[in-house]
C-alpha cells in the first residue's frame, strides 16, 4: 500500500472526477491498511484521517469496511472476496434487536431489524452484532444479497452525513455465519483499537475545516480576531495529533491489553476539539463559505453529526470511573495529572 495518503487521494479524486467512492478505494488497494496493534497503527489512522478530510461520508463507509476486515482477521473469520465491500453494523439501540438462531455448526439465521447500517445499499457483506436465544451477544457475517434481506432508509432524515447511505436492514430468516464466540465483539482487544480509530476520522474532518480557514486567510488580509480563531484551531489540532500518536504507540506496545482508557481519552479530547474548531471556523469565516463553498459547507454539516458517535458524558463518566479505580490514566512522563 502507498505511504502517502494525501497524494494518492488527490490522484484518485482527479481520476474519479472528484466523486470518490468506497469501491474506488478498494480497487486501488487503499483498504489494505495495517492491522491495529501490529506496529503501524498510526499509519492506519493517518489513512482514516486523510479520507475523512476529503469526505466524511466516504470516511464513514471506509472506516466500517476496514474495521470489518480487522475484525475478520482478529476472530479468524472467512477471507473477504476480492472487490467485496463490507460494513460493520454493531449499534444496539433498544428498538432494533437482531436475533441469532443457531442452525448447526457455525450456521445461523438472522431475524429482525438492524439499525444504523451505514452503506446499506452499497456494501456486499457486513459484520453484524446480534443476540442468541440464551441472551448472549454475538457477531455474524452476512451477505447482503442473501434471501430475506430488506433495506430501507425511511428512518434516515439527516442533513449532515445524509449521503452516508445509513438505513435499517431487516432480516427474515437470512442465512449467516457466526463469527467468533459469544461476547467476542466487545471482549477482544481490537474493540477499543477500532473505537480510537474513529477519533482519527473526526480529527481528519476538523483538520480539513482548519485548512479551509488557512486558505481563505492566506488569500486575504485576516484581522486579529480571525488569526486568533485560526491559532486556536491550530493548537487544538496539534494537541489532538500528539494524543492520537501516543494512543497508537500504546496500542502497538500493548496489542492484547485493554485499551479502553487510552481510547476513551483520545476520543473525548478529539470530540471536544472538534466542537471548538467548528465554532472557531464559523465565527472566523461567517456565512459566506457556508453558502458558497460546497466542500466546506458539507464538512461543517457532516462533522457535528459524525462526532455524535461519541457517548459524550457517559464516556467521560466511564473514564472517570477508570481513573478512580486504577489511578490516573494520564501518561506518567509528566507526572500523572499534568504535575509540571
Amino acid at each position: 500500500m502507498a505511504q502517502q495518503p494525501a497524494g494518492v487521494l488527490d490522484a484518485l479524486a482527479e481520476e474519479a472526477g472528484g466523486a470518490l467512492a468506497l469501491r474506488h478505494l478498494v480497487a486501488a488497494g487503499i483498504d489494505q491498511l495495517p492491522l491495529p496493534g501490529h506496529g503501524s497503527t498510526l499509519l492506519r489512522w493517518q489513512w482514516l484521517a486523510a479520507v475523512a478530510a476529503v469526505d466524511l461520508n466516504l470516511a464513514k463507509l471506509y472506516e466500517g469496511h476496514t474495521d470489518a476486515l480487522a475484525i475478520l482477521d482478529e476472530l479468524h473469520g472467512p477471507a473477504p472476496a476480492e472487490g467485496s465491500l463490507w460494513g460493520t453494523w454493531c449499534a444496539e439501540p433498544p428498538s432494533a434487536r437482531l436475533r441469532f438462531e443457531r442452525t448447526g455448526g457455525d450456521a445461523l439465521r438472522l431475524h429482525g431489524p438492524k439499525a444504523w447500517c451505514s452503506g446499506a445499499t452499497h456494501v456486499t457483506h457486513a459484520v453484524v452484532s446480534g443476540w442468541y436465544d440464551d441472551g448472549q451477544p454475538g457477531l455474524a457475517v452476512v451477505t447482503l444479497h442473501a434471501p430475506g434481506v430488506t433495506i430501507s432508509n425511511r428512518h434516515w432524515h439527516a442533513v449532515g452525513m445524509g449521503p452516508s447511505d445509513t438505513g435499517q436492514v431487516d432480516f427474515d430468516a437470512t442465512p449467516a455465519l457466526a463469527l467468533g464466540q459469544p461476547g467476542d465483539y466487545v471482549a477482544r482487544a481490537g474493540f477499543w483499537h477500532g473505537g480510537a480509530g474513529i477519533a482519527a476520522c473526526w480529527w481528519g474532518g476538523a483538520s480539513a475545516i482548519a485548512r479551509a480557514m488557512r486558505r481563505r486567510f492566506a488569500a486575504g488580509k485576516p484581522d486579529a480576531h480571525q488569526l486568533a480563531h485560526l491559532g486556536a484551531a491550530e493548537s487544538l489540532l496539534c494537541a489532538c495529533a500528539s494524543l492520537l500518536r501516543e494512543c497508537a504507540s500504546w496500542i502497538d506496545t500493548h496489542p492484547t491489553a485493554n485499551a479502553q482508557a487510552t481510547a476513551l481519552r483520545a476520543r473525548l479530547v478529539v470530540e471536544h476539539a472538534v466542537g471548538e474548531i467548528v465554532q472557531h471556523a464559523g465565527r472566523a469565516l461567517g456565512a459566506g463559505p457556508l453558502c458558497a463553498d460546497a466542500h466546506f459547507a458539507r464538512l461543517m454539516a457532516d462533522l457535528p453529526v459524525f462526532v455524535r458517535q461519541s457517548h459524550a458524558e457517559r464516556d467521560q463518566a466511564e473514564l472517570g470511573r477508570l481513573a478512580l479505580a486504577h489511578g490516573t490514566t494520564a501518561p506518567a512522563a509528566f507526572g500523572g495529572w499534568c504535575a509540571l
